[in-house]
C-alpha cells in the first residue's frame, strides 16, 4: 500500500473506531448507572399494571388488526383523548418482576348474599388447570383504590329513560367515589365513542361529563368498551393494588362496531376490569342484546343487572356500589408459567360449593417474552 492510499485509510478508520469506543463508553456508564438505580430502589415504575407482574405493557399482539381497530374518540374539547402522547411508544415495555397474578372475587351465598367473612384456606385457586404453586397474599379488601369507567349508551335506542339513567349514574358516582383516593372517567357512544370528562376524583366534573350526553345515531359498543379498556385503563398510573372497573349501560344490541364482541371482552381481561352491565331493555323479557351484556359480566367476574321498571336502575348502581367495597383479592403464583402470551383459565372454587358460589374473571392473558 503505497504511503497516500495508508493516509486515506487511517484516516477513515481511524475516527470511526474512536467514535465507536465514544458510544460504548456512554452506554456502559447509561447501563451502570441503570443497575444503581435499581438497586437503590428508585427505578421508576410502570404506568400500565397487568395479571402477571412480569409482564409485557399492551402492544400490537394484544389488539385485533389494524383495519379492525377503533380509532381513538375524540374528546368533548376536540382533542384525542389518548393522554400518553407520541411518546408512548418508545417507553420500555417490558417490567421485571415475579410472575405473580392478582383476582378480585365475590361470594355469595346460596340466596344471592355477599359474603364477606371468609378465609384463605375456605378457597382452592386452579390456574391453568393446575393448582397455584404459592399464594402471596389473601385479603378481604374493602377499601381498595377504584378506578371506574362509565360507558353510557347514547344510541337512539335507549331516548325513552335516558334521563333517569343520567341522573342514577350521578348518584353512583357522588356516593362512591372517594376525594384524593378514586378515580372515574365518562364516555358516550352511539356510532362512535366520545370521553366527555377524563379520569378525575371530581365528582362534579363527571356528573358534567355525564349531563352533556345527547341520545342519537347507531351503536358502536364493543368499540367503546375495547377503548375504555385499552385507552384509558390500561394507560391509567396505579401504584399497588387497584381495583378496577367498567359500568356500562346499554340496551347490549351493537351494529357499528369495527371490532367484535369477543375482542372487546379480551381488552377488558387485559386491562383487568370487571364489567358490571346494567341494561336499558325495557320491553320485558331478555333479548339478545342482554346475552351480550351476560357475556361480558360473566367472562370478567362482573354482574348483569335488568331493572324492567325504571325505578330498579338506581338499584342496580347501588348494588355495584356494595359489591365494589365487599370483594375479596387473591394473589398468587401459578404452576408451570410460560411467557407465551396465550390464554390461562383462572378458577377459584369455595370448598363449600354447596352453600358459597365464587364469582371471578375466567382467565388472563399471559405476557410475552422479548
Amino acid at each position: 500500500m503505497n504511503n497516500q492510499m495508508r493516509g486515506i485509510v487511517t484516516r477513515d478508520i481511524f475516527p470511526r473506531t474512536a467514535f465507536l469506543g465514544w458510544a460504548a463508553a456512554l452506554l456502559l456508564v447509561a447501563g451502570a448507572r441503570q443497575v444503581g438505580m435499581a438497586q437503590a430502589g428508585t427505578a421508576p415504575q410502570s404506568s400500565s399494571p397487568s395479571s402477571a407482574q412480569s409482564s409485557v405493557e399492551p402492544s400490537s399482539q394484544s389488539s385485533p388488526p389494524a383495519a379492525k381497530t377503533p380509532q381513538a374518540p375524540q374528546s368533548s374539547t376536540g382533542q384525542s383523548s389518548n393522554d400518553s402522547g407520541a411518546d408512548t411508544d418508545d417507553v420500555l415495555k417490558i417490567r421485571v418482576g415475579i410472575n405473580e397474578v392478582n383476582v378480585v372475587f365475590t361470594v355469595t351465598d346460596k340466596h344471592g348474599r355477599r359474603v364477606t367473612d371468609l378465609k384463605q384456606n375456605d378457597f382452592r385457586i386452579v390456574d391453568d388447570s393446575k393448582p397455584a404453586a404459592e399464594v402471596r397474599s389473601f385479603h378481604a379488601e374493602t377499601n381498595l383504590p377504584l378506578q371506574v369507567g362509565l360507558l353510557i349508551d347514547a344510541s337512539s335506542s335507549v331516548r325513552d329513560r335516558f334521563k333517569f339513567e343520567q341522573e342514577s349514574a350521578i348518584e353512583f358516582l357522588n356516593q362512591t367515589l372517594r376525594k384524593r383516593y378514586d378515580q372515574a372517567f365518562v364516555v358516550g357512544f352511539d356510532a362512535t365513542p366520545e370521553v366527555t370528562q377524563d379520569f378525575t376524583d371530581d365528582t362534579e366534573r363527571l356528573a358534567h361529563g355525564v349531563r352533556e350526553l345527547r341520545p342519537g345515531g347507531g351503536t358502536a359498543l364493543y368499540d367503546a368498551l375495547y377503548y375504555a379498556c385499552r385507552d384509558k385503563l390500561l394507560r391509567a398510573p396505579q401504584i399497588g393494588p387497584t381495583r378496577r372497573a367498567i359500568i356500562l349501560l346499554s340496551d347490549g344490541e351493537d351494529n357499528q362496531s369495527h371490532v367484535t364482541r369477543e375482542e372487546s371482552i379480551e381488552m377488558a381481561q387485559r386491562a383487568d376490569a370487571i364489567i358490571y352491565t346494567i341494561s336499558t331493555n325495557v320491553s320485558g323479557t331478555k333479548g339478545a342484546g342482554d346475552k351480550v351484556l351476560e357475556r361480558m359480566a360473566d367472562a370478567t367476574g362482573g354482574r348483569a343487572f335488568f331493572p324492567f321498571q325504571i325505578r330498579d336502575v338506581s338499584n342496580a348502581f347501588a348494588e355495584i356500589q356494595d359489591e365494589l367495597r365487599s370483594q375479596y383479592d387473591v394473589s398468587y403464583k401459578p404452576a408451570d408459567f410460560k411467557l407465551d402470551g396465550h390464554f390461562r383459565t383462572i378458577e377459584i372454587v369455595a370448598n363449600d360449593r354447596k352453600n358459597f358460589k365464587v364469582r371471578a374473571r375466567r382467565g388472563y392473558y399471559a405476557p410475552v417474552a422479548q
